[in-house]
């Protein structure tokens, strides 16, 4: 980068193809952004811009596609990521969660906590994700918010609840309540990282806490997050111990609205959709998680009719032996491709669908819509450049299609989180991401150790030596 004195503080990336998502869905063929401080002050003409900021410092995008940081809604933090594809694949239906989950999440440290949401955060920041939606943790949402923050990783944390007797690390209703109090005080709106009530869902809540969360979520100004109906488990449990389906029940008690996001939501009916939409509740869509769980979301899921109805959806990455990676091109690509295939319809959704829900439709999901989520002048300064001289994005076609179809997070180039560099050349700068790779084993090998569990490998591990 080259810069003068003339205009301190600025940088403009120059000459990219800029795909603002704004609400024309304009690209900017050969276009620049202008950054000062965290926030977007110009978008337009590369000349026009250069001499309405002469000295700028420069960053040459030039033949790249610019576009604005990735939206994650739904992503495990602590939990899986020092694990991560550790868990096996073939295990009956929730074997993972009482083998696996709940004896990990207990021998988590809060050191394993900071670290493995640095890790996800770093993972994350290289695959041009700049916001993600924290689905839960279990003791230390302060260590999580920090491990957030080293990397400059924007994203909400909360610390799961819930009281259902018998349940691992459950607590009573008004002691879940103080513990979401304390995330939210602590991490205020406005932060890089903002405190969100969290619960885990599922039928493990009473209607009590459900109340008082939705009620706390409202007050606070914030969101709120759970888990539900990922398989048909959940609808199964309702209706037997509360005789109305997870979301009929929900609207019984008054939690649904534009304040919720919910995760997954598969296993919906059509009454369950009507009430979805009518609430603007937002929902999180996590199609890898669904497929490399056997979820069964080819049978049950509605999120292409929630998309086209104009629902509030975004995509999610899941947990690390879920969604596996937390790349959010990577989801939007399969949630295209279902939205294809499961209709058989290759008309009805497109490439183009699923950007949107991974920039400015996701933000709007999360309720950031405001503030990020497109390239556009007041907006925080998230921006990611794809470098197109890899191999899948030469020649240049419709950016839309290369992104989806024809690219994933390997090929970003460079990541700005609130003005902030965080990756450069395809390296995370906040980092040491070497020092973090030989932490993290260390506190793998301990945490399995800890937990009694010893990882199988599909296939026999022979020493070369």
């Amino acid at each position: 980068m080259v810069g003068t004195t003339e205009s301190p503080g600025v940088l403009l990336i120059c000459g990219g193809d800029v795909v603002t998502m704004n609400a024309r869905r304009d690209v900017l063929v050969g276009g620049t952004v202008v950054i000062a401080g965290d926030r977007i002050v110009a978008v337009g003409s590369t000349a026009t811009l250069r001499s309405a900021y002469p000295g700028a410092t420069e960053l040459d995008a030039s033949g790249c596609i610019v576009t604005p940081g990735l939206i994650n809604a739904h992503q495990h933090l602590t939990g899986d990521p020092l694990v991560r594809s550790c868990i096996p694949d073939l295990l009956a239906p929730g074997e993972s969660i009482f083998s696996w989950a709940v004896p990990l999440h207990a021998e988590h440290t809060p050191d394993d906590d900071e670290m493995s949401a640095k890790l996800t955060a770093v993972q994350s920041a290289l695959c041009g994700v700049t916001t993600l939606v924290e689905a839960g943790t279990v003791a230390n949402p302060d260590r999580a918010a920090a491990g957030l923050a080293a990397v400059g990783v924007r994203g909400t944390v909360g610390t799961w609840g819930w009281d259902v007797e018998g349940a691992p690390f459950a607590a009573p209703a008004e002691v879940v309540l103080d513990r979401q109090r304390e995330v939210l005080a602590a991490h205020p709106p406005g932060g890089l990282v903002e405190g969100w009530v969290t619960l885990v869902g599922h039928d493990l809540a009473s209607d009590e806490l459900l109340v008082g969360a939705a009620d706390l979520a409202r007050t606070a100004g914030c969101g709120m997050t759970m888990h539900i109906s990922p398989t048909s488990s959940d609808p199964e449990s309702y209706l037997r111990r509360r005789g109305a389906r997870p979301l009929a029940h929900f609207d019984r008690l008054g939690i649904l609205g534009r304040h919720l996001l919910l995760a997954h939501a598969v296993w919906l009916d059509d009454d369950e959709v009507e009430l979805v939409l009518a609430s603007e509740t937002a929902v999180a869509y996590c199609p890898w998680a669904y497929l490399r769980l056997g979820q069964g979301v080819t049978v049950a899921g509605r999120h292409l009719e929630l998309a086209r109805r104009g629902g509030r959806l975004a995509l999610g990455c899941d947990a690390g032996n879920a969604g596996d990676l937390p790349d959010v091109l990577r989801a939007a690509a399969l949630a295209a491709g279902l939205a294809r295939d499961m209709p058989v319809d290759p008309e009805g959704f497109g490439a183009h669908h699923a950007f949107e829900l991974a920039t400015i439709r996701g933000a709007e999901a999360i309720g950031k819509g405001a503030e990020i989520g497109s390239l556009e002048v007041g907006k925080l300064a998230d921006v990611v450049i794809f470098d197109c001289e890899a191999s899948a994005l030469t020649p240049h076609g419709d950016v839309a299609l290369q992104l989806v179809w024809g690219s994933d997070g390997r090929d970003v180039r460079d990541v700005f989180i609130g003005g902030r560099p965080v990756v450069r050349d395809g390296r995370c700068t906040t980092v040491d991401v070497a020092d973090l790779r030989r932490a993290a084993a260390e506190a793998q090998r301990a945490l399995l150790h800890r937990s009694g569990i010893e990882a199988p490998h599909t296939w026999p591990q022979v020493p070369a030596g």
